[in-house]
C-alpha cells in the first residue's frame, strides 16, 4: 500500500489508541521502516514494540556527544536486552573539535543555538535517512511533550513523504512505567538534550519533517 491510498483520518480514529496494533500495520506496509531514538525515559518501550514485530529493523540513534554518562549505560543495556540493530549517527565533528573552537553549548537565546542543533542533530538525522531511505518512521514521541506534539496524529505524512507513526503518543508515564515493569525493561531518568534545553521545547526534528 503506498501512502496516498491511507485514509490517515481512518487510520488514526481506529487504531490510533492501540499501540500494538499500530506497530504491526505500519510493518505490514511491507515497506523499508526505522525507528529513531534518544534513550530517553521510556525509550526502551517503543523500541521494544517495534523490534518484537520485526527484530531487526534499523534503530537510529543521532549521538550528539552530549549525552550523560547514563545514557551512554542505558543505550548500551537496552541494545544487548533487546538485540537491538543499531545505527549510530555523529556529528560530522566530535564534541572536542567543535568546543575547542566555539566553546560550551550557547544559550537558546544565542543566535547560534540553531547552528549547533542543525550540526549535531538535524544534519546526522539527514544523513540518516539518506542512508536507510525508509518509508516508516517510527518515533516515541508524546503528545504531553509540547504544544506542538499535542496538535499531531498517530499517524501523518510528513511532507517529504515518509509515513510518521507515533505508536505512544496518546500514552501516560504511568502508562509507560507499566509497561516496563510488565515487560522487564530497563529506564533512565538522568538525560538532558543540549537542542531543547527545555522540557516543553521542541528540538527541531518534529517541525523540519
Amino acid at each position: 500500500m503506498t501512502a496516498s491510498a491511507i485514509d490517515f483520518a481512518k487510520l488514526n480514529a481506529e487504531l490510533g489508541h492501540d499501540a500494538p496494533a499500530l506497530v504491526k500495520w505500519a510493518l505490514g506496509l511491507g515497506q523499508k521502516a526505522i525507528v529513531t531514538t534518544n534513550f530517553r525515559p521510556f525509550e526502551a518501550v517503543i523500541l521494544h514494540l517495534v523490534t518484537r514485530v520485526q527484530p531487526d529493523v534499523p534503530v537510529v540513534w543521532m549521538d550528539n556527544g552530549y549525552n550523560t554518562e547514563a545514557t551512554y549505560r542505558y543505550a548500551d543495556e537496552v541494545t544487548r536486552q533487546l538485540g537491538l540493530n543499531l545505527r549510530i549517527y555523529l556529528p560530522l565533528r566530535t564534541r572536542a573539535h567543535r568546543e575547542a573552537l566555539e566553546g560550551p553549548v550557547p544559550a537558546l537565546d544565542d543566535p547560534r543555538h540553531a547552528a549547533f542543533t542543525q550540526e549535531v542533530k538535524l544534519e546526522p538525522f539527514a544523513r540518516a535517512l539518506r542512508e536507510t531511505a525508509p518509508k516508516v518512521w517510527f518515533t516515541a514521541l508524546r503528545a504531553t511533550d509540547s504544544a506542538v506534539r499535542a496538535r499531531m496524529d498517530p499517524v501523518s505524512l510528513n511532507p517529504d513523504g515518509l509515513i510518521k507513526v507515533a505508536p505512544l503518543l496518546h500514552w501516560s508515564s504511568k502508562d509507560l512505567y507499566q509497561y516496563c515493569e510488565i515487560h522487564g525493561l530497563p529506564n533512565n531518568f538522568d538525560y538532558v538534550d543540549p537542542t531543547k534545553g527545555e522540557e516543553q521545547r521542541e528540538c527541531g526534528l518534529h517541525l523540519a519533517h
